[in-house]
């Protein structure tokens, strides 16, 4: 069994600190005290953080105006015990 995973990269390089990202999915992203976005810790695109899998992380991707936020999705094993079977 699989399961889905997001991959969430914020290129600090790239970023200017506009916010859009933090006002569309504030459960993900935040504004780190250099300017630039940063994601919540806990957040980190593996599917199991705060709101990570969420379609407002695309959405903050799409809404940052030099488009420094990539999202990828992609399948892994699914961890012992987490395929949901019965005993």
């Amino acid at each position: 069994m699989t399961v889905p995973v997001v991959r969430i990269h914020i290129d600090t390089d790239v970023c200017v600190g506009a916010g859009q990202c933090t006002l569309v999915a504030p459960g993900v992203f935040r504004q780190h005290d250099e300017g630039h976005s940063t994601l919540v810790p806990g957040a980190d695109g593996s599917g199991s953080g705060s709101g990570s899998g969420s379609p407002l992380v695309r959405e903050a991707a799409r809404a940052c105006p030099v488009g420094a936020i990539t999202v990828t999705s992609s399948e892994a094993p699914a961890p012992d015990g987490a395929g949901g079977g019965r005993a």
